[in-house]
C-alpha cells in the first residue's frame, strides 16, 4: 500500500514556488515526498503534480522554494512516465522503503539515485 500511494505522489507534480512537500496519511500508513520542478509548467505542477488523488488518505500540501533536508532518498532528474517532464523526488521515512524506490527511480523513471 506504502508503494503504491508513494507512486501515485510522484507520478502527479509541479509547483508555483520550484517545490511541494506532499504528506499523506491514513490507517497504518505514513508518506511524505517532496517533489523539485525541473522543467513541468508551473500550473500544471501546481494543480497536477502537487495535487495527488489518494482516495481514503488526508493529504497535506506545502508548497516550499526548494525541499527540506533529512530524506533518506532522492530519484534525480525523474522522468514522469509517458510525458517529457522531469522532476527530483525526496523521500522522507521509512528508510527502508529505498530498496524499492531506488530500482523504480533508475529504471522505471530513468532517474539517477542519491543518497544524502
Amino acid at each position: 500500500m506504502r508503494l503504491i500511494c508513494l507512486a501515485l505522489l510522484f507520478g502527479s507534480s509541479q509547483v508555483l514556488a520550484q517545490a511541494c512537500v506532499v504528506h499523506s496519511h491514513g490507517q497504518r500508513l505514513d508518506v511524505k515526498v517532496c517533489q523539485e520542478n525541473i522543467n513541468i509548467p508551473a500550473k500544471l505542477f501546481s494543480d497536477g503534480f502537487c495535487q495527488p488523488n489518494l482516495p481514503g488518505q488526508k493529504v497535506e500540501v506545502e508548497y516550499v522554494e526548494q525541499c527540506p533536508g533529512g530524506s533518506f532518498g532522492v530519484c534525480g532528474n525523474a522522468q514522469v512516465a509517458n510525458m517529457p517532464y522531469r522532476q527530483n523526488i525526496h523521500y522522507y521515512g521509512v528508510a527502508t522503503d529505498a530498496a524499492y524506490l531506488k530500482p523504480f527511480c533508475e529504471g522505471q523513471s530513468q532517474g539517477h539515485w542519491q543518497t544524502p
